[in-house]
């Protein structure tokens, strides 16, 4: 999914009651991960809740899965992993995660706890991209 389809399902709803539905919505449609991939090595620091990312490499684009163990933030996760997989890692770093953040409005309807998260796991899926320009 893209941002412009993003920002068109946004505003079908009228108020933030219903878009933190439609977000813990696609929370709930992530494909699971296994235990292992529940472990230390995927795990996002600087989240409040537990955040899980895996990067896979299909041949010059990276792909990514997570999981939360918080509804609103397994749909962040959501959000991000249309945003930035099956991507190159040169698309990923010209993401501007901060102006889709915004378009979005999610910068004043979350916590700062919440947005301290996202941008952790924004920076985490850079740093994956940066490692795979590098290689």
């Amino acid at each position: 999914m893209s941002l412009e389809n993003l920002l068109a399902d946004f505003e079908l709803f009228d108020d933030w009651e219903d878009r933190y539905k439609y977000i813990i919505e696609l929370g709930n449609n992530l494909a699971p991960l296994s235990a292992d991939e529940h472990g230390d090595a995927n795990k996002v620091p600087g989240c409040v809740s537990q955040v899980w990312l895996v990067t896979e490499r299909q041949a010059d684009t990276l792909n990514f899965r997570g999981d939360s163990d918080a509804h609103i933030v397994r749909g962040l996760v959501a959000i991000l992993l249309d945003l930035y997989s099956n991507r190159s890692a040169a698309d990923i770093l010209a993401i501007d995660a901060r102006d889709a953040f915004e378009q979005l409005g999610l910068g004043e309807h979350l916590t700062p706890q919440r947005s301290n998260g996202f941008y952790s796991m924004v920076q985490r899926i850079r740093n994956d991209a940066a490692a795979a320009l590098g290689d």
